[in-house]
């Protein structure tokens, strides 16, 4: 499967979800997308929102000045 990159860095909630949404809206299920994020409320709206829309946070790696975040994209991806 590929690999898909977002980068959202620099942006402010709600930019991060929104663009997350915007992306994995052109991914198949399964497909995993790696977040790019500098703000740091993007660790706890992304995995909600993934929580309400079907998808999978696989992985978090928290840095010093920015975080990744690994989503799969689920079968019920609008």
């Amino acid at each position: 499967m590929a690999a898909h990159c977002l980068d959202v860095r620099g942006l402010l909630c709600p930019m991060p979800v929104i663009r997350t949404q915007a992306r994995v809206n052109q991914l198949a299920p399964g497909e995993e997308l790696e977040i790019l994020v500098t703000d740091p409320g993007a660790l706890r709206d992304i995995p909600a929102w993934c929580r309400v829309h079907g998808h999978e946070v696989i992985a978090t790696e928290e840095g010093r000045d920015e975080t990744t975040i690994w989503v799969r994209v689920g079968g019920a991806a609008p």
